[in-house]
């Protein structure tokens, strides 16, 4: 069964993340579950989301899933632009939802690095490492 598309590939918001996300050694895009997804061999970004219980409203199409370092997810959670997604969150993914921010794309690129640094190959985060 295919999935409807979920995103406009006109949103800023997501031609920004593009951008950030594209830039990294070996990443890619491709559409899953109606989804613009950033991956390597694995998924390191998601675009667009839900909240549990909460799957039509709308509330989170504009907004990113990253993979945080465990250790800095708690505070990350304790600022209200941060939810825990649907579906991802049991596994350590959460959401920055754009339009509840005041976008901080210094921040988002190291939010979207870090999610990297999870999920991309060791080969390819050394990659990063020497990249001027």
């Amino acid at each position: 069964m295919s999935h409807p598309m979920m995103f406009d590939d006109d949103d800023p918001y997501l031609g920004r993340l593009r951008s950030v996300c594209l830039l990294l050694p070996g990443s890619a895009e491709k559409v899953s579950h109606g989804r613009p997804c950033f991956f390597t061999k694995k998924i390191f970004v998601i675009y667009s989301a839900v909240a549990k219980g909460d799957h039509h409203s709308g509330r989170y199409d504009e907004s990113m899933l990253v993979l945080p370092d465990p250790a800095e997810a708690e505070a990350l959670l304790a600022d209200s632009r941060f939810f825990v997604p649907a579906y991802w969150g049991p596994y350590g993914w959460i959401g920055l939802d754009f339009p509840a921010a005041d976008v901080d794309w210094d921040e988002v690129t190291e939010l979207v690095t870090e999610s990297y640094r999870m999920t991309a190959p060791a080969k390819l985060v050394a990659q990063l490492e020497d990249a001027p």
